[in-house]
């Protein structure tokens, strides 16, 4: 595990972003995962025009992701932001009327590229997140994964925010349900200190 790196989405890593999500056919339906974020004018039907979204959302510092590198390849990656960055999440009316309150940030989506999958890279990514997120200052975080139950149920190209229990190893509390088979999992990230 120590051989892999992790760095922010930024403008100069897109374009490692972008080999990653085109070997992996632009996502669900060429969604450049763009999903999350708000709806406007520009995001489209076509990947092309959701690919253009993504790099001015990262152009624009309102798209954050923690990239997985094996050596100079991006090999997974993990979606994170504030809840005005990612303001569309699955089952949201059913969450807004539970919440007590918005998390600081919530990761929204991770991506393990095909043929990698199965070997931790979910959760090297989801702790590339937390250590990105630290770093901005912390705050509560909440993932949204699917709660299995600890079986496997689903095929992991299904699994876009990862298992409960893979954020539980990861030091996140369950704290409620959120639609059919998902949940609402939090943590308190302190601020990291400058080395």
């Amino acid at each position: 595990m120590s051989d892999f790196m992790i760095k922010a989405l930024t403008p100069e890593t897109f374009g490692d972003f972008a080999a990653l999500v085109e070997r992996n056919g632009g996502m669900f339906a060429g969604c450049w995962c763009t999903k999350f974020h708000p709806d406007c004018a520009e995001k489209g039907d076509s990947a092309g025009e959701n690919r253009a979204l993504k790099q001015r959302l990262v152009a624009d510092g309102v798209a954050h992701a923690a990239l997985v590198y094996d050596g100079d390849r991006a090999v997974a990656w993990a979606e994170y932001g504030s809840p005005e960055e990612l303001p569309s999440i699955h089952h949201r009316k059913e969450y807004l009327a539970t919440a007590e309150r918005l998390p600081d940030y919530r990761v929204t989506c991770i991506l393990v590229e095909r043929g990698r999958r199965g070997h931790g890279l979910a959760a090297i990514a989801l702790r590339g997140a937390v250590e990105l997120i630290a770093s901005a200052g912390g705050g509560l975080v909440e993932g949204y994964p699917h709660d299995t139950g600890g079986v496997r149920k689903k095929n992991s190209s299904f699994l876009y925010n990862g298992t409960r229990a893979m954020y539980e190893r990861a030091g996140f509390s369950y704290d409620r349900p959120k639609g059919q088979g998902n949940c609402v999992m939090m943590r308190d990230v302190a601020p990291s200190t400058p080395d």
